[in-house]
């Protein structure tokens, strides 16, 4: 018998499409060793948490997490894996209930390592968990393939993990290391096992996935044009790229590819020239403008999300008004605001000039004002018109929702009865709905 058997593990995942990959992956680890997903309301036997540090919110976000897991689920084995588990490892394991802090590349081993710990008598957990909690970081040097839809509709395939910027804000090097990837052919097998699940659409994931190819010499263009010719997925989304690496053979291609869609995820992060060279980013606001252009250009439909970080060192109120300024101006359809947030060891502290958290604060409600309104005026183009809609999970049995192919939500209230999830039907797009999240759609 499975010694194993009815085990039970909760996932909790914070941060990037990276981490939720990988969380993912894990989960499907544990199945295969006989560990269920728990159901809501059961006690769990192992906790994971999967985190993110990309601000000192998000640590203590994941202090929070950590914290409540030991609360509802006690006597569980608690996991802490990701980014700051790898900076921070030491901080991690001081917290009370953690039995095991792995760094961001041994999120592998994670399955076996809970095993060993749940094989093991409750005492003798609880001793080795205070006599020698386990704390390894990675060497950050291996790439660790990832796969994996979890409990929703799209899978999401790790292509790339690192980063070789160094930007002056950014501690992601030093948590994800330098930049690595898969090769191609080993992704394509990936992507083709999940069309053999059921998939319909893949989110190509990365922490820099415009650098593709360090590792075995390839090129990220090659890799799209060998994954468009994978049988059985229909759409594959980008989640995020630096806008110097979306070069135009990319964008041409996606342009006319079978499953590529068209919505871009491309991080600006600020729209001052002065800052961005503060920040030591690769582009200028009038390279990001015209390649926001060149999008629009091929792809007229498209959605273009973008990233951006306000109150970081030097921003003084003159170049946050400029940054806002060219940032109304763009053609894009929603904005990612980040208040910055100090990271020991970086460059950035060596800048003088900071920003109160009042400023910030007050910057980021401009910001994300603007996102909305830009957000409203993209939606309102489409209200009327048929898109395609990959039908997605909803709580409410008669109710589905989802995303266009380009990255409309829609909630659909009167599907046909029998519709299942996890499939593409033209929706037509009528009027808002009454969270004024989503646009209310007809299955044609």
């Amino acid at each position: 018998m499975n010694d194993m058997e009815d085990k039970k593990a909760v996932y909790y995942t914070l941060g990037c499409k990276l981490n939720f990959a990988e969380t993912s992956s894990i989960g499907e680890a544990l199945k295969a060793r006989g560990i269920r997903t728990a159901r809501k309301g059961e006690m769990a036997d192992v906790c994971v948490i999967n985190t993110c540090s990309v601000t000192e919110v998000a640590d203590s976000k994941c202090r929070q997490a950590i914290h409540r897991l030991v609360r509802t689920h006690p006597g569980a084995v608690v996991v802490v894996t990701g980014c700051y588990a790898q900076l921070k490892p030491e901080q991690v394991s001081a917290l009370d209930g953690v039995d095991l802090v792995l760094g961001s590349n041994e999120k592998g081993q994670v399955a076996d390592a809970i095993v060993e710990r749940l094989q093991m008598m409750p005492e003798e957990r609880v001793l080795v968990a205070h006599e020698h909690r386990t704390v390894r970081t990675s060497d950050i040097r291996n790439f660790m393939p990832s796969c994996a839809c979890g409990d929703r509709t799209r899978y999401f395939l790790k292509v790339q993990d690192g980063c070789d910027y160094y930007c002056t804000y950014c501690t992601i090097p030093y948590a994800r290391g330098r930049s690595r990837n898969g090769s191609i052919a080993s992704l394509v097998e990936q992507a083709g096992e999940a069309a053999a699940a059921g998939a319909k659409e893949i989110v190509i994931t990365g922490v820099n996935i415009g650098d593709y190819g360090k590792t075995t010499g390839e090129r990220f263009i090659d890799l799209l044009r060998a994954l468009d010719e994978v049988d059985g997925i229909a759409r594959y989304r980008i989640s995020s790229i630096e806008p110097n690496l979306l070069t135009d053979e990319v964008l041409e291609f996606c342009a006319g590819s079978r499953a590529l869609m068209p919505h871009f995820h491309i991080p600006l992060q600020s729209g001052s020239d002065e800052v961005l060279r503060l920040m030591r980013r690769k582009y200028d606001t009038d390279f990001f403008r015209r390649k926001v252009e060149r999008v629009l250009e091929l792809m007229p439909d498209a959605f273009i999300g973008v990233d951006t970080i306000v109150g970081t060192r030097g921003e003084t109120d003159e170049l946050f008004r400029q940054a806002y300024e060219y940032m109304a101006t763009l053609p894009i359809a929603q904005y990612h605001v980040f208040p910055y947030s100090e990271r020991p060891g970086t460059k950035a502290l060596e800048i003088p000039h900071r920003v109160s958290p009042q400023d910030k604060k007050e910057r980021s409600r401009q910001i994300l004002e603007l996102s909305d309104r830009l957000t409203r005026a993209f939606y309102n183009k489409y209200i009327g018109t048929v898109r395609p809609v990959l039908l997605e999970h909803s709580k409410n049995k008669r109710l589905f929702h989802g995303f266009t192919d380009n990255y409309i939500r829609a909630e659909i209230t009167c599907p046909p009865e029998g519709m299942e999830d996890n499939v593409i039907v033209n929706v037509r797009l009528s009027d808002w709905n009454a969270e004024g999240n989503a646009l209310l759609g007809e299955i044609i």
